[in-house]
């Protein structure tokens, strides 16, 4: 059973995604400020986390950041939950890392929805653990990558980006596709952020980011070892 928690000050919209989330088979946590909300993730480790950015004692984008500072939370996916309905502030919390964003007022039916396509993402599948692509080396499990055998730190999207391309070496992955694997869907927020994370992607290979190749009007593509 996995576990949600959830970071919401508005008690009754915790109550409401709570009581959705357990007919669903969810087990929830609930924190009502931005404080507690933290301490909870990091001592309880919860497989997501669904994360208001209007909350007291510390706002939704700082506790973010201190999730993804903290080893203990850095790959725990993040829903963000806000008011918000402005494509600019749906990509500042795309881009900012999260998992995906929601704006209120939500469908329940939805959000569980969109819980449930964001944990199958990261469900670990059957199969070989560790993959490997040229300087790329990709530990499925603990979402750990490695460059030039060097541990380097990917954010849990930059990775399942870099990951879908390296094992499709070779192959030009239109940029709907690339969105659907790793956001569930596509739409205009989507595609732009995805530019966004590309370029940041392509700073932490240094170098290597001459391995991820921009396809004009296409999408993207990672070159074969042979190339």
């Amino acid at each position: 059973m996995n576990r949600i928690l959830i970071i919401e000050d508005e008690r009754d919209i915790a109550e409401l995604i709570g009581f959705n989330l357990q007919r669903a088979g969810f087990e929830i946590i609930k924190s009502y400020d931005g404080l507690e909300g933290t301490e909870l993730a990091l001592r309880e480790r919860p497989d997501l986390i669904l994360l208001d950015l209007m909350l007291p004692g510390r706002d939704g984008y700082a506790v973010f950041r201190e999730l993804r500072r903290d080893v203990r939370t850095a790959n725990t996916p993040v829903i963000m939950l806000t008011a918000r309905a402005q494509t600019d502030d749906r990509i500042q919390g795309l881009e900012a890392g999260a998992d995906d964003y929601l704006t209120k007022p939500f469908s329940p039916k939805e959000l569980v929805l969109r819980v449930q396509a964001v944990l199958k993402r990261f469900d670990t599948t059957p199969g070989m653990v560790d993959f490997t692509h040229g300087p790329f080396r990709f530990d499925k499990n603990a979402l750990k990558f490695y460059l030039d055998s060097e541990p380097t730190e990917l954010t849990s999207t930059e990775f399942k980006l870099l990951l879908f391309l390296s094992e499709r070496s070779g192959k030009v992955q239109d940029r709907n596709d690339l969105l659907r694997s790793v956001w569930g869907y596509s739409d205009a927020t989507h595609s732009r952020t995805l530019d966004t994370h590309m370029k940041r992607l392509r700073q932490k290979l240094g170098t290597h980011g001459a391995w991820v190749e921009t396809v004009r009007g296409v999408g993207y593509c990672v070159i074969n070892t042979d190339t």
